[in-house]
């Protein structure tokens, strides 16, 4: 894993147990998929009642590269309709088993084996570079309602990013970034 595993405990008391149970689930992501970059597992309390039978709530976000998050979050109602007196193991096991479930979808995906479209030609759209940023990697390009989405040098997948000029015409999808939209999977337009 490229970034450490960040586990976090909210309205909840810590537990060793709890977060030794997790490293060991998130173990066993990595041998399924050992490109991952990152995870974050997130276990809360979101409710309470007098006999304490609402359950816990994992969430987990895994980062895997050239994709959006998988994120597993359910509702403690999901727990409660699965199993007669849920309990945070009933909770970490649900949420990796679903976690599982996507991460293996995933890779079944980048081996074209399944009907889900990889490409993005629908999502893709013209735009132009608008401005360059060499020194600090980066880049920003013109769309065509005019708005200005930033790129980094690693979402070019054709052409030269130091050769990029004002101008340039690039194909591109655009994504969600943690402060906004930005411009992933930049192409650099043939000339015809």
């Amino acid at each position: 894993m490229q970034i450490p595993v960040e586990i976090t405990f909210h309205n909840i008391q810590h537990s060793d147990w709890v977060e030794e149970a997790i490293r060991e689930k998130i173990a066993r992501l990595e041998k399924l998929f050992d490109r991952l970059v990152t995870c974050r597992v997130r276990v809360e309390r979101r409710a309470t009642n007098a006999t304490n039978s609402i359950p816990p709530v994992v969430r987990i976000e895994v980062g895997v590269p050239g994709h959006k998050d998988l994120v597993v979050s359910h509702e403690p109602e999901h727990l409660q309709q699965k199993f007669q007196d849920p309990d945070m193991r009933n909770a970490i096991n649900e949420a990796f088993r679903i976690a599982e479930r996507q991460l293996l979808d995933f890779k079944e995906q980048l081996k074209g084996r399944t009907k889900a479209p990889l490409h993005d030609g629908a999502n893709q759209f013209l735009g132009q570079v608008a401005e360059m940023a060499p020194e600090a990697d980066h880049g920003f390009l013109l769309t065509k309602e005019g708005g200005l989405l930033y790129f980094h040098r690693n979402s070019l997948l054709t052409g030269d990013f130091d050769s990029l000029k004002r101008g340039d015409e690039v194909h591109y999808v655009e994504d969600l970034g943690d402060t906004g939209p930005i411009a992933s999977k930049v192409r650099v337009k043939e000339s015809a």
